[in-house]
């Protein structure tokens, strides 16, 4: 579980700071901007209090530089979904192929792992 502790729960954390960056322009459409700006602010708190384990617990198996380009791959993978599903706006073939340029640079971070446990 250790390794895949963090990769949880940084998708976790990436559900709700999607969420605190894009969830006002549907759900807060009509509110006033203050309300969208502390609504969105609540949310990250969320997602900071799981994207802080998740990079302690992480720096414990993977570089700083690993995470972080864990870190944009998951973010590119949540936000695919939570724009086709939340928002029902489609994710086009730019997209596609910059998410697939993200997974090959992790390939290219992940390849030859030796440190860790």
């Amino acid at each position: 579980m250790g390794r895949l502790l963090p990769i949880l729960l940084l998708i976790g954390s990436n559900i709700f700071m999607t969420y605190a960056w894009y969830g006002h322009l549907k759900d807060l459409r009509n509110a006033p901007i203050f309300l969208a700006i502390v609504a969105s602010w609540a949310v990250a708190f969320l997602e900071y209090c799981l994207q802080v384990p998740a990079n302690r617990i992480g720096s414990q198996y993977y570089s700083l530089a690993e995470l972080k380009v864990m870190q944009e791959v998951v973010t590119m993978a949540v936000f695919a979904v939570f724009s086709t599903l939340y928002m029902r706006q489609p994710v086009n073939w730019n997209y596609a192929i910059a998410g697939v340029c993200l997974v090959v640079a992790a390939f290219f971070m992940f390849r030859g792992i030796t440190h860790g446990a």
